[in-house]
């Protein structure tokens, strides 16, 4: 089970040499059912599972998404909002080789719509093995809401793996998550101070792991990943690649070690499988998307340490 709560339609166009102040023609936007939650699931059913999305859509947007995860095969229980979900864009400059974001803050949700979802999560929850939370919170909802839906899989013992940031993560990790997915920035605003080497880094996700979060899965980029655990620490040592897209690798990745752990994957080959998906997703041009060939032959390629 996935949840997406602040998902968008996400528009992205490619510019060469793009500069502020000035116009740019583009070819049409490629558009997109986003959010985090929403590219996890993607991936993990071009990996053979078939996940349950929930969160909150509503207006013409979010029918446009609902329609598109029709498409996609995606079994989906959202909550309807009265307001309309949000749009983001992103400018891709394939000459400098940046990438511009503009994301709409989303709608507010409200005490009926979240109580509606609580609802509906709790009932759904009776069918899952596994759920991995991700992205912002809309507004309407607090900081600690990760922590209330992580509470409430830990009581049915169901693993939550929660891939946000910001105060979001600082209350979900109190909700003692199965997992948590930071890459380095991520961990040092957690840590509120700048985490430059691997040393402070596992430091930290130590730290973290004696709070009560089973693992933390920590993405390093072209520099590999880590997995932190209280019994072992492993390192992942990833060849160089052609990026085409980094959008949604992180996503990618979180979906690999979801769908490892619920195979009852080994760590060595659960941290191996979460590296190659964030990988092929990078390496294609489309978001949430993998190829199994691309898949095994990064396996191949991969190799963990333990540190």
């Amino acid at each position: 089970m996935t949840v997406t709560l602040n998902p968008a339609i996400d528009v992205s166009y490619r510019v060469n040499n793009f500069e502020l102040d000035k116009g740019h023609r583009v070819e049409n936007g490629n558009k997109t059912a986003g959010g985090k939650g929403l590219n996890v699931s993607r991936v993990l059913k071009q990996l053979g599972v078939e996940p349950l999305c929930l969160g909150f859509l509503g207006g013409q947007n979010g029918e446009w998404i609902k329609k598109q995860l029709i498409k996609d095969g995606l079994e989906q229980s959202f909550t309807s909002i009265k307001e309309d979900t949000r749009t983001c864009l992103a400018f891709i400059d394939e000459g400098h080789g940046t990438q511009t974001e503009l994301m709409e803050k989303g709608p507010i949700i409200s005490e009926e719509e979240k109580a509606s979802f609580l609802h509906t999560y709790q009932q759904m929850l009776k069918k899952a093995r596994l759920i991995v939370s991700s992205g912002s919170l809309p507004l309407g909802l607090e900081s600690s809401f990760y922590k209330e839906i992580s509470g409430i899989a830990k009581e049915n013992n169901i693993p939550l793996l929660l891939d946000t940031s910001g105060e979001s993560l600082k209350f979900g990790v109190e909700g003692s998550p199965f997992l948590i997915k930071p890459n380095q920035e991520e961990l040092s605003q957690f840590a509120g101070k700048d985490l430059k080497n691997i040393d402070d880094m596992i430091e930290v996700a130590k730290e973290i792991c004696n709070q009560g979060v089973q693992n933390v899965l920590l993405s390093l980029g072209e520099n590999g990943a880590l997995l932190v655990r209280k019994d072992i620490i492993l390192k992942a040592n990833i060849p160089a690649i052609p990026v085409a897209n980094p959008v949604g690798s992180g996503d990618s990745m979180i979906a690999g070690m979801a769908y490892s752990i619920y195979n009852n994957y080994a760590y060595e080959d659960s941290l191996k499988m979460a590296c190659a998906c964030g990988m092929a997703n990078a390496m294609e041009k489309k978001t949430g998307f993998i190829q199994e060939k691309t898949v095994k032959k990064l396996l191949s390629e991969i190799s963990i340490t333990a540190i």
